[in-house]
Order: structure tokens, then C-alpha cells, then sequence
């Protein structure tokens, strides 16, 4: 078992900036790819970012690019979203996920992922 705990959300002014972590424990952190993805009110969960277990390579759905930046420490067991830019329409609840290695990863593809954390609320204000 992976145990994931989201952090950093909040409320922000559109513009503005936001970091958010993911803490993981239970098993070796290395051994996982890992994404971010959100949900916003009324709507299905999205694909945010990903990165390889080792760091790049990094992904992102397109109307992140330039605007978030997705990182690891694998040697704090966590990862970070850097959101830059925000706006109301990245208000939602963010979640982070674990990949098992080993298999062909999908990274966009939410049911793959082999554990989740409960998600952090961000909130962008106009």
C-alpha cells in the first residue's frame, strides 16, 4: 500500500500562484510514476501532469503547459505541482496518484493508477 497526502491548496487571486506537495509513505517512492489530476465542480477529473519515476520525463495536459510545472524529490517521497497563472477556471480539487513501474504507462489514463490521495482544494477568485 502507498499512502498519498495532497497539501499547498488554498484560496488565491487569479494570477496568482500556488505550490502544491504530495506526500507519499508505505512503500519505496521510486517505484512509482506519478501524476496530478482535478476535478472541478460539476465536471469529471482531468489529467494535470505526470513524471517518470526518475524525473523527467514530465507531461502535461495542454492548457497547463507553461503554466504548471510538475517535480519530484524521490528522496523526500514526494511531488510537487508549481501552478503559476492561475485562474477561476483552475479552481477545483487536485489529487495526486501513484503508476506502478513495470507496466506501459498511460499517463493521462486515470484508472491505471494504482493509488490516490484525497485531494486538496484550490480555489481561484476574479
Amino acid at each position: 500500500q502507498v499512502q498519498l497526502v495532497e497539501s499547498g491548496g488554498g484560496l488565491v487571486q487569479a494570477g496568482g500562484s500556488l505550490r502544491l506537495s504530495c506526500a507519499a509513505s508505505g512503500r519505496t517512492f521510486s517505484n512509482y510514476n506519478m501524476g496530478w489530476f482535478r476535478q472541478a465542480p460539476g465536471k469529471e477529473r482531468e489529467f494535470v501532469a505526470a513524471i517518470s519515476w526518475s524525473g523527467p520525463p514530465t507531461y502535461y495536459a495542454d492548457s497547463m503547459k507553461g503554466r504548471f510545472t510538475i517535480s519530484r524529490d524521490n528522496a523526500k517521497n514526494s511531488v510537487y505541482l508549481q501552478m503559476n497563472s492561475l485562474n477561476p477556471e483552475d479552481t477545483a480539487v487536485y489529487y495526486c496518484a501513484a503508476y506502478s513501474r513495470g507496466r506501459a504507462w498511460i499517463f493521462a489514463r486515470q484508472k491505471d493508477y494504482d493509488y490516490w490521495g484525497q485531494g486538496t482544494q484550490v480555489t481561484v477568485s476574479s
